[in-house]
């Protein structure tokens, strides 16, 4: 609803990470001061416009995801907000708004036992006018869904999961560690029914060369199509950390960032989950193996190929490209600056060992003030230009010669940010009060 409360917020900000783990995507920042004050315009703002270029940038609402402020809310250029929605529970953070004017939510389960960074459990439709259409949770004390969901064109829902895995099946497994530890997987559940249509499990999928006793053993370096357990070895088990998924519908594969890995997973939706557990069948006919990867070579002790990621969130596929282009968002942890990539990934995917397997990047942007260690994204606007949330600040819309001609800082910790047009269905959709 267009809210009608009379204040500016003025933002004396000093951040703070709660937590310091690179990993935890929820882990959000305190603000030291917020002077709340009237305002004669009858107008209600989310933070303040920094750069404000209206010739060249675009003139679209935006729906800004606050896992500070547990917020979602629309806003437009000016920062004013327009509308915004009221969760049953706190954000796992992925929003997405449909053209009928729902939101698609991942949230926080209610008594979650799982609770890394970024974990949900809980996924629901939710009507404009806040009532819940569909829910569906998924959270035990041995599974929980977090991060991201996608609504697939057949109607069902994709979201990631951590799953546990106790120390004895770790141990069996080849990890170096004895401890619980938490493999990524996919499922896919059916509107109708809610039951599993599809999954996948990276737990299929392993390979280790820290002890020939057991399963899994062999040399890394020769199957960069499966996944090293001892690459990234911590205390919390969150041994790979994916952070988000895309959907590629005209090619039905999965790209999934993989953020303790610093790489994009590229799996083949096109199997059955029976050919998903497996090692063959599917249109590339190597089921649930990885059919590409990219980032970082040194997670498969590839010595080809320069590293591109140091923690890395949101692939998306830009659909209007004459080649397969993909927008990223470089967290850039090794240097504390940030970088968003448009990446020209192979028309066919060739994933060799001891090759550069890595794609050509086509456009970057950077800058000494541009840095999140955590979450954030960027996506490429109807004007040509890229919008780039940074986690811990705000959001940035800039040209493709690098020009900013949009800046915005709030007094949130923002997981992504969607443009709309003003005339879109999905602006259309939401009703005016």
């Amino acid at each position: 609803m267009k809210r009608n409360i009379l204040i500016i917020i003025i933002f004396v900000i000093n951040f703070s990470l709660i937590l310091s783990c690179s990993n935890d995507d929820n882990n959000v920042i305190e603000d030291d001061d917020v002077e709340i004050i009237d305002d004669p315009n009858d107008d209600v703002f989310a933070g303040e416009i920094l750069i404000n270029n209206e010739e060249l940038r675009e003139d679209s609402f935006l729906l800004v995801e606050d896992a500070f402020n547990n917020q979602v809310f629309l806003m437009d250029r000016e920062a004013r907000v327009y509308y915004e929605w009221t969760l049953s529970s706190g954000l796992g953070n992925d929003i997405q708004l449909l053209p009928n004017g729902q939101l698609l939510a991942l949230l926080e389960a209610d008594d979650a036992v799982i609770q890394l960074g970024g974990n949900g459990g809980k996924v629901q439709f939710i009507n404009p006018d806040n009532t819940i259409a569909w829910e569906y949770n998924y959270s035990s004390e041995d599974y929980i869904s977090h991060h991201d969901v996608e609504l697939l064109p057949n109607g069902n829902v994709l979201f990631l999961v951590w799953e546990r895995k106790i120390a004895e099946q770790a141990v069996g497994a080849g990890y170096e560690n004895a401890i619980d530890i938490f493999p990524e997987a996919i499922i896919e559940i059916d509107y109708n029914t809610k039951e599993i249509a599809w999954e996948w499990h990276s737990w299929d999928h392993l390979i280790q060369d820290f002890d020939p006793a057991r399963e899994n053993y062999g040399t890394v370096s020769d199957h960069p199509e499966l996944v090293n357990i001892n690459y990234n070895p911590v205390d919390s088990g969150d041994i790979m950390h994916a952070n988000g998924i895309t959907y590629d519908e005209e090619n039905d594969i999965i790209y999934m960032s993989v953020n303790a890995f610093s790489e994009v997973w590229v799996i083949d939706h096109s199997t059955t989950s029976e050919e998903a557990a497996s090692h063959s069948g599917g249109n590339y006919d190597k089921g649930g193996d990885l059919i590409y990867r990219f980032g970082n070579p040194e997670a498969y002790d590839n010595n080809q190929g320069e590293r591109l990621f140091y923690n890395n969130h949101y692939p998306n596929l830009l659909h209007n490209s004459p080649t397969r282009n993909m927008l990223i968002f470089g967290n850039g942890n090794n240097v504390s600056q940030s970088t968003a990539y448009e990446l020209q990934l192979p028309d066919v995917f060739n994933l060799l060992p001891n090759t550069n397997n890595e794609p050509q990047i086509v456009w970057s942007f950077t800058d000494p003030d541009l840095y999140s260690p955590k979450v954030s994204g960027a996506v490429r606007l109807a004007n040509g230009n890229t919008l780039i949330t940074e986690g811990d600040f705000g959001i940035w819309e800039v040209t493709d010669a690098g020009e900013v001609v949009w800046k915005f800082q709030g007094d949130g910790f923002f997981w992504r940010t969607y443009s709309f047009d003003k005339n879109s269905t999905q602006i259309l959709n939401l009703p005016e009060d």
